[in-house]
This record gives structure tokens, sequence and C-alpha cells, in this order.
């Protein structure tokens, strides 16, 4: 069994009772997830600040204790800006989208796969876990093939395809590997990084990943780290808890906006391909994944079938 290291000092006995109760309100809820597989996509606000960081790596080293077995799929988009800058690397961007040729998707690889992969499961190590990263590439866990994305020209109506270069999107997920960390007691910190049939390399959206990867393990819950409280109505209240159709029509209606989209798609989907719920959370709120799954009523927005 591992040990959680922790740096807080001994508690009063006022304090100490505290968390005696709080630990006794939350033992239906570690009954509940016994053996359950999360599937965590951590990235944003909470991977820059170093506190929120380190809670993040005690968090999940926490329900790996617990009996959980937590997958963590990170992103790293300011870390690969930084490296871009860094290498006079010119970064294009096409509706909005970022076009990765040949060039960038070696420093995508690089960053990614090697630096904040290392970082992330190193947090989770230090905190006492045991945690190994690998990348999408690994044990072949992530086919790959290029995304197809289209537009219409506001002016003349025609759509258009858009070429983003190596940006994929999953096509076959192998939880082979998964299954074999897991079932040894550690737990897989994966970048989104694929593979194409010939041997290309894909840059991949990190959520687009944990949902594909939740789904295929057919997870108890998907947890989106980000930096809202969660799915908000057209009044910016928080929506607790939306099925698979509210959300549908919540982007057809229009109060689902923006980059909100694509995160409530790849919890639908992942809802769809067997996820008992996924929830799109505030990962800037300390402790938000023990808050998520150990409290009555979460703490972001529910999506379940």
């Amino acid at each position: 069994m591992t040990e959680i290291i922790d740096d807080f000092e001994t508690p009063p006995r006022e304090s100490a009772q505290e968390q005696a109760k709080i630990l006794a309100h939350a033992l239906p809820f570690l009954r509940r997830y016994a053996g359950a597989t999360i599937v965590v996509k951590y990235g944003g606000h909470a991977m820059g600040e170093d506190h929120l960081a380190h809670m993040f790596g005690r968090d999940i080293a926490l329900l790996k204790q617990v009996g959980v077995n937590p997958v963590v799929v990170h992103g790293g988009g300011p870390q690969i800006n930084t490296m871009l800058k860094r290498l006079a690397i010119t970064s294009t961007f096409i509706d909005g989208l970022r076009v990765t040729d040949a060039a960038m998707v070696e420093v995508v690889e690089m960053v990614l796969a090697g630096t904040v992969n290392k970082m992330v499961a190193g947090l989770i190590n230090r905190a006492g876990a045991l945690a190994v990263g690998i990348c999408g590439k690994d044990g072949g866990l992530i086919r790959a093939r290029k995304l197809a994305r289209t537009t219409v020209d506001p002016g003349s109506r025609i759509e258009r395809v858009l070429d983003l270069g190596f940006v994929g999107e999953p096509e076959h997920v192998d939880v082979r590997v998964i299954h074999a960390l897991t079932g040894a007691g550690l737990i897989p910190v994966i970048a989104p990084v694929g593979v194409g049939e010939d041997g290309q390399t894909y840059n991949i959206n990190a959520d687009t990943v944990a949902g594909a990867i939740a789904g295929a393990l057919g997870a108890s819950r998907l947890l989106m780290l980000t930096d809202v409280p969660g799915v908000l109505d057209a009044n910016k209240v928080l929506i607790p808890n939306m099925t698979i159709a509210e959300a549908e029509e919540g982007i057809k209606s229009g109060f689902i906006t923006g980059g909100m989209i694509p995160k409530v798609e790849n919890c639908v989907d992942a809802v769809k391909r067997g996820v008992k719920g996924a929830v799109i959370l505030d990962g800037r709120q300390p402790h938000a994944c023990l808050l998520e799954l150990f409290t009555e009523g979460g703490h972001g927005t529910l999506i379940h079938a």
C-alpha cells in the first residue's frame, strides 16, 4: 500500500473532529467509487499554478489510496506556446484553429509527451502514489486519423475544407496498456498524441482524447477540469446536471456557446459510449475532483444518459 505524503501540520483537536466528520460523510461515496475507473482531464489554469498543481497530485494519489482507479489525460497548450516562441516558430490559425505543420508536430510531441507528461506524473509520484507517463503512441493506445473540418464562407456561403496539418482525432483506442498499468497498481498519465496507420504523429485535443479513453474504458466518471464552474444557463447560473438530450438542445438553442460546445460534445459522446456520467467542473477550485466525487450534489455540471 502506498503512503500519501502530506506537508500539513497536525491539526488542532477541533479541526481534527471536523475532518473526522467529513470522512464520515464521504464514506457512502467512497463505497460507490471503490474499484471504479475515473478519467480526469487535467490542464489549463490549474496546471499553471504551483499550489493547485501539487494539490491535484495529492488528490489523484488519494483516489488511488481509497480504491479508485484514476486515469489522467493532460493538455499543455500554454507550454506548447512557450516552446514555439523560444524556437521562433510562428503559429498559423484558421478560424481559430491552430495549423500543426511538420516542424510544429515535433515540438508538440516533445512538450506534451516529454516535459508536461513527466511533470504531471511527477506531481502524483511526489504525493506517494506510483504514476507512469505515456502518450497515445505507446502500446498502440490511440490510432489517429487526420481531423476533417469544414467551414462556410460568410459571404459566398460556400463550404470549404480546412487543412489543419497534423491535427488528428482518435480512430481507435486500445486500452490494454491502461489495464496493464492499473492492474499493477499504477496510475496512467496520458499525453494527447496519437499515431496514424502510416506512422504519422498527430496532435489531438486533450478533451477529445479524455472522452475517447473514458468511453473505451466504460469509466464511471469523466471529469473535465476547466476554468469555469460548469455549464451555465442563459442567466449565467450553473446547471448541476443535464441529460444528453438537454445538452444537445442547449447547443442547438445557443445558450451553450464558444469553447464550451466541444467540451459538452465530448462529454455527450463519452456518455453515449458507455461512461456513466461526464462532469465539467472548475479545476481552479481546490480539491475539485474530491468535491465532485465525494460530496452530495457534486461540484460542476453532470451530463448523463
